[in-house]
């Protein structure tokens, strides 16, 4: 078992996952670390990559470190990049999802049953909607790829492209209207993609969504919520609202041996359930702005909209981008 562990500044938070990890205790174990922005944060990234020094299993332990702040969308996708040279499959956990035991099992096993099936691409940990909308199976299909907590292949990492070189093409094209089950979750994403695509939005994971759709491949969702998101709050990265209905939802057992869908078909109930409760909550122009206003890429992109500073601003963090040391 391969387990990519992504972290940063936040130690106590780290140790509570690493517990975790350590009791799958698996075979190769491949750290991904982000560097400070500041002096004051240099103790906090200090203090976190302590914690995952001390591994008392036998176990290969393989680090990516940053001695420099790459930000969100650099440092997660070159990250999983090195982590996808070293190994052919991963179950990816970041500082702040806390699983169930049974988590990494339940990755293993779908790893390898759909190891060389092109119609799936993300195996999920996360169940966000619990109770609101029931399976008879182990897991569902799904379009929306949550990543808090999951597994892929290197055969579909390939295929992700941080800076979503089609996305002109799709959007010229008319054909994210083809990608989901609505118009209306649709329009939304092409807004996400959008800004992504722009510069606005510093972040991997929108891409990632990108990805899988634009290659026709699904993801899996658990019946049960295996991932707790522990994390959420003033020193996230993008849920800062410790309120957020996603928040610290309890993680449950997943019950073996799995039950398997007989069918590979997306389960657009569940997706629909999904987009009303989370996706469509959160995008309201009020919650928009408010997030917008404390999240501090957004300022980043003004700048780059101001003739000059805007170029500027460009060439220093593609500078910042290419200061990374490594250390095997």
């Amino acid at each position: 078992m391969n387990v990519a562990f992504l972290i940063y500044r936040r130690p106590d938070l780290t140790r509570q996952v690493f517990a975790e990890i350590a009791k799958a205790r698996p075979a190769r174990l491949l750290v991904v670390a982000d560097g400070p922005r500041n002096e004051e944060e240099r103790s906090l990234c200090e203090r976190t990559r302590e914690v995952v020094q001390h591994v008392d299993w036998p176990c290969e332990v393989r680090r990516n470190y940053s001695e420099s702040n790459l930000g969100c969308k650099v440092r997660v996708s070159s990250g999983l990049d090195w982590v996808f040279q070293e190994v052919d499959e991963a179950i990816i956990l970041e500082d702040d999802c806390l699983p169930h035991p049974t988590f990494f099992r339940f990755c293993e096993e779908l790893l390898d049953r759909y190891r060389e099936d092109p119609r799936i691409g993300h195996v999920g940990g996360s169940n966000s909607l619990q109770d609101l909308h029931s399976t008879r199976y182990s897991y569902s299909f799904s379009r929306f790829t949550h990543i808090w907590g999951w597994a892929t292949w290197k055969r579909v990492w390939q295929e992700y492209d941080v800076n979503m070189t089609l996305w002109p093409d799709v959007r010229a094209d008319g054909m994210a209207r083809n990608l989901f089950a609505s118009d209306e979750l649709a329009r939304l994403y092409e807004e996400h993609w959008a800004g992504t695509y722009s510069g606005e939005v510093d972040t991997w994971d929108y891409q990632w969504q990108f990805c899988r759709l634009v290659h026709g491949s699904l993801a899996v969702v658990p019946a049960v919520n295996l991932v707790s998101n522990i994390g959420c709050g003033s020193d996230a990265t993008h849920v800062i609202d410790p309120d957020n209905p996603r928040a610290g939802l309890p993680a449950r057992a997943m019950t073996f041996p799995l039950h398997h869908p007989p069918y590979t078909v997306c389960d657009d109930a569940a997706d629909e359930a999904f987009a009303k409760r989370f996706v469509f909550r959160r995008n309201r122009p009020v919650v928009r702005l408010a997030r917008r206003l404390k999240n501090r890429h957004f300022y980043g992109g003004l700048v780059r909209r101001i003739p000059i500073a805007g170029d500027l601003w460009t060439r220093w963090r593609k500078r910042r981008s290419l200061r990374t040391e490594t250390t095997a």
